[in-house]
C-alpha cells in the first residue's frame, strides 16, 4: 500500500494558540501547503485541539524537517496518507513531541 502524503495535525490549547496559528500559516505560506481550520475542540481521533496541514509526498522530506525545527514544544502528529484510515493513524504515524493517545473507536465499523 502506497503513501500518497502526509497528515500534519499541530496540536494546541487556549495558551498556544496564537503560537500554532503563527507555525500553520508559516508553513502554509513558506510551502504552499493547504492549512485546516484552527479546531477549538478535539476533531475526529485527536484528543486537542488542532490544525491540519496537508503534505503532498513531494515535499514531506521539506516540510517535516521543518516542522521539527520550528514546533517550538509544540505537538505535531505527522501520519501517512495510505487510503487505510485506521493504518495511516496507527502504523504510518510519527510524532514531533508528546507522543498522546488518539480516540481510534471512529475507524471501528459495524459489519
Amino acid at each position: 500500500m502506497a503513501i500518497n502524503g502526509f497528515h500534519a495535525h499541530v496540536y494546541f490549547d487556549e495558551s498556544t494558540f496564537s503560537q500554532a496559528a503563527a507555525l500553520c500559516q508559516a508553513a502554509h505560506q513558506h510551502f504552499d501547503i493547504p492549512m485546516g481550520h484552527m479546531h477549538r475542540k478535539p476533531v475526529g481521533p485527536h484528543p486537542c485541539w488542532s490544525c491540519q496541514l496537508s503534505i503532498p509526498r513531494r515535499l514531506a522530506g521539506d516540510v517535516i524537517p521543518w516542522l521539527m525545527a520550528s514546533r517550538n514544544g509544540l505537538t505535531v502528529f505527522v501520519h501517512g496518507l495510505s487510503g487505510d484510515d485506521l493504518r495511516d493513524h496507527t502504523e504510518l504515524v510519527m510524532w514531533l513531541g508528546e507522543s498522546l493517545p488518539l480516540d481510534l473507536s471512529i475507524f471501528q465499523f459495524s459489519a
